[in-house]
């Protein structure tokens, strides 16, 4: 098995390298070396290592700054997956994209699920529901659009990482308690997407996340007491739950982001609960 990985350099990308079967020739780009906005690029790099499946963990994540970059955040979360379906449908190749539970407003109160309308409330969820449109519209059976949420890799620029920083900078952070949804691992969510590798039958629009719900403000929490309980922090670090206008950002966020994760549990492939995940990510952590 073949297997193409573009924006390896993200913390997707570099899960699915450190997790991927010994049986797949595996074929992994950063953003400097395959742009998959750049369609000539795109053929030519199929093309000379003719893959089987290709994976998209490609995009633009800057979700305040893709207000106002938006034709940038356009050309990598819309055209760049139009690219490599196009691409993937000349050569008979399986597409796998990754999307966000931000094509959603949330004001729903219950999981979303794989075909409930989107919505999305500001630049970078827009560009991602369109690149979602673009896949499916191009290779209707040989792809498979993976809506997740919350992604957070150790050593990344994320919410682990930026939750850590200030703990042990100031002992004591304030945290949005009104926007629930499911922290998800980028090495479980790398894991998943192996198993999808290995489903040819599997294909259109599903979703995949770490079980269960949290609030930004719970997820802070247990990383203070993952983080102190393994001595990455120190004793009395100290959570504030805030409202969402109490910390205004640029971009509007959906304040109910759970998404339905029951297509693929349902065909076998079970994710474990947000805790289990975020402790074994710390302990990934060297003591500082």
């Amino acid at each position: 098995m073949k297997v193409l990985v573009a924006g390896a350099g993200g913390q997707v990308g570099e899960a699915l390298v450190r997790t991927a079967p010994v049986n797949v020739e595996l074929s992994a780009f950063r953003h400097r070396e395959l742009d998959i906005s750049d369609a000539a690029s795109v053929d030519k790099c199929i093309e000379r290592h003719a893959p089987n499946v290709i994976i998209n963990a490609a995009a633009y994540t800057a979700v305040d700054r893709a207000e106002t970059e938006c034709d940038l955040a356009r050309r990598i979360n819309t055209h760049g997956p139009s690219s490599l379906a196009i691409a993937a449908r000349a050569g008979g190749i399986r597409l796998i994209h990754i999307s966000t539970n931000f094509v959603f407003d949330g004001t729903a109160c219950e999981p979303y699920r794989p075909g409930s309308d989107t919505n999305p409330l500001a630049v970078y969820g827009l560009t991602k529901r369109d690149g979602d449109l673009a896949v499916m519209s191009e290779l209707p059976d040989r792809s498979v659009v993976l809506r997740t949420a919350w992604v957070y890799s150790p050593g990344r620029r994320n919410f682990v990482d930026t939750m850590l920083n200030a703990m042990r900078v100031s002992r004591s952070v304030r945290v949005v308690a009104d926007q629930v949804g499911t922290p998800t691992s980028a090495r479980s969510l790398a894991q998943a997407i192996w198993k999808l590798v290995d489903r040819p039958d599997i294909h259109g629009l599903h979703h995949w996340t770490d079980a269960g719900v949290a609030s930004w403000y719970d997820f802070a929490v247990a990383i203070a007491e993952e983080a102190t309980a393994r001595g990455l922090l120190p004793e009395g670090v100290t959570v504030t739950p805030i409202t969402s206008e109490q910390y205004s950002t640029p971009a509007r966020r959906p304040r109910y982001g759970v998404l339905d994760t029951t297509s693929l549990t349902s065909l076998g492939i079970v994710p474990s609960h947000w805790r289990t995940e975020l402790r074994r990510s710390l302990e990934g952590i060297p003591h500082g």
